[in-house]
């Protein structure tokens, strides 16, 4: 146990200096057992995670909720849904974000982002109001209907999930990066020039 958090806090800063995750904003967590998870507090930051940042979780809902992850009950589904996954994230990854509220799909033009990838679709949830109301049947459904590891939702976040915790940090690297070449892609089109890109 004590390995696997440490690589969760390893690969969670690394996500952190990528903008993956906010201080407060995003989620993780890995199976531990058949009915139980482990995921990040409420209180969590993720540039900074220890033991304590972490709690353990039943599936069956009890006091020890109050101090998880607004996602856990996502995570929850996902778990007893999905068995191949080990370890799931939840993020907003800027470009990818961006690249969401204009298309319907992200086809990456890259070599990794088109091997690795290829084209997603863009889930839109249509209603931010009662979006949490509706999110883990929407997610859940998604990732079963799709047989994708990843969700992109438009204006929200990315979902994740993998049975090994590096080719789940790989495959959000690969995606953000991907939606950070076709957005440079898009504003150079429109006339801007090199320069003009320094700070994007």
């Amino acid at each position: 146990m004590k390995e696997i958090l440490q690589d969760m806090q390893k690969v969670s800063l690394a996500m952190f200096r990528k903008n993956y995750f906010g201080i407060f904003h995003g989620s993780i967590s890995t199976r531990t057992d058949g009915d139980r998870f482990l995921i990040n507090t409420s209180e969590a930051i993720f540039d900074n995670l220890n033991e304590e940042s972490f709690i353990e979780l039943y599936h069956k809902k009890d006091y020890r909720w109050n101090k998880a992850s607004m996602d856990a009950f996502i995570h929850s589904l996902l778990y007893q849904n999905i068995p191949g996954a080990k370890y799931i994230t939840c993020g907003m990854p800027p470009y990818t974000m961006v690249y969401t509220l204009s298309n319907n799909f992200i086809t990456p033009k890259d070599y990794f982002g088109h091997r690795y990838l290829g084209t997603l679709e863009v889930y839109n949830l249509k209603d931010y109001d009662n979006w949490y109301d509706r999110a883990d049947v929407e997610i859940n459904h998604y990732f079963k209907k799709s047989g994708k590891k990843i969700m992109i939702i438009r204006g929200y976040g990315v979902y994740v999930y993998h049975r090994d915790l590096q080719n789940l940090s790989k495959l959000i690297a690969i995606l953000e990066n991907s939606c950070r070449l076709l957005y440079l892609n898009t504003v150079l089109k429109s006339g801007y020039y090199a320069h003009d890109l320094m700070d994007i």
